[in-house]
């Protein structure tokens, strides 16, 4: 029988270790934890992977530690737009919606738009107004707003730069583990369940400071958010447009059912190889259908967290040496 497990990501980026506090740190251990080993209660229970990745996004998107839902970051005009994408490995079924700001959990309207249409995407009002039929909770646009993230879009106005760009110049240290100036806010979940099905989630709130209509790899299946019974589910968080231009979370699929790679061996050729000979930056989670995991990142971390039924949680922040 399948031991059924889940991993979830809350974004990668650069450390600034000296500024950062106990306290601090403290908070993002114990929001992985607690999500991760809710998920891992979710399947112990018997529910499909494809529920406990949806609601393990739903919890990460509640969170304002992180960059999706509730703390989502700034557009250059002020304002945010938000995207999600869900897969389903079982039957290759794909929602996602994309420049959203009304939405509360875009992860929700993604879950709607695989269950509830033929189509695929959904972006701006018609996925808001799609949302809204499927009675998805609609919030007013500054109810993301938190006054980090406004003073994040301040230093990144003043220094002209998308500031979660890899090569953005940190312009302010706190005691945030990961410099929040140099962070891939993206949040994601995998999961294979006890029926060996796998599914994938991932949501976002882009890049600080991005111009307004400007869409990542995070609601992109094959780019951001991929899941196949017959290979891997995978979540990527990092420069967007760089794992759009590699279908990075289709390849390592692709690698595994055409080129024979194990699931760590295509992983890290994604992202230690592909990604950064374009001079991209990020990580990924990934389940097999064997129930392998994989956690690569190439920036200096990657918030990190897995479980396993039966067995301990493991979460992370930085790169272990």
């Amino acid at each position: 029988m399948v031991k059924a497990v889940i991993a979830i990501h809350g974004g990668a980026g650069a450390i600034t270790r000296s500024a950062m506090s106990a306290e601090k740190e403290q908070q993002y251990r114990q929001a992985l934890t607690d999500i991760v080993t809710h998920g891992q209660t979710m399947l112990a229970q018997g529910a499909s992977a494809m529920d406990a990745v949806t609601e393990a996004v739903r919890l990460l998107e509640e969170c304002p530690l992180f960059n999706a839902g509730k703390g989502a970051v700034f557009t250059h005009q002020g304002t945010h737009e938000l995207d999600a994408c869900v897969m389903d490995g079982r039957t290759l079924d794909v929602g996602a919606v994309a420049g959203v700001s009304r939405i509360r959990n875009p992860v929700l309207a993604a879950r709607a738009v695989l269950e509830n249409s033929s189509h695929v995407l959904f972006i701006g009002a018609g996925a808001e107004a799609f949302a809204a039929s499927h009675h998805i909770e609609q919030v007013e646009p500054d109810f993301f707003s938190t006054p980090a993230r406004w003073e994040q879009l301040q230093r990144a106005l003043s220094s002209d730069e998308m500031l979660l760009d890899h090569d953005g110049a940190a312009q302010h240290q706190d005691d945030d583990p990961l410099d929040p100036d140099r962070k891939f806010g993206t949040v994601g979940a995998v999961a294979l369940d006890a029926n060996g099905n796998l599914a994938a989630a991932t949501s976002t709130g882009g890049m600080t400071n991005k111009q307004v209509g400007r869409v990542g790899d995070s609601p992109l299946a094959g780019a951001g958010c991929y899941a196949d019974n017959e290979s891997v589910a995978v979540s990527c968080t990092g420069t967007g447009e760089v794992f759009i231009r590699t279908l990075a979370a289709y390849d390592i699929a692709a690698q595994m059912r055409y080129d024979g790679r194990s699931l760590q061996q295509a992983s890290v050729n994604v992202i230690h190889d592909k990604v950064l000979e374009l001079g991209g930056s990020g990580g990924l989670i990934a389940i097999d259908r064997a129930g392998n995991v994989a956690l690569p990142f190439n920036s200096e971390g990657m918030y990190r967290g897995f479980a396993r039924v039966g067995e301990p949680a493991e979460v992370a922040i930085y790169r272990e040496s």
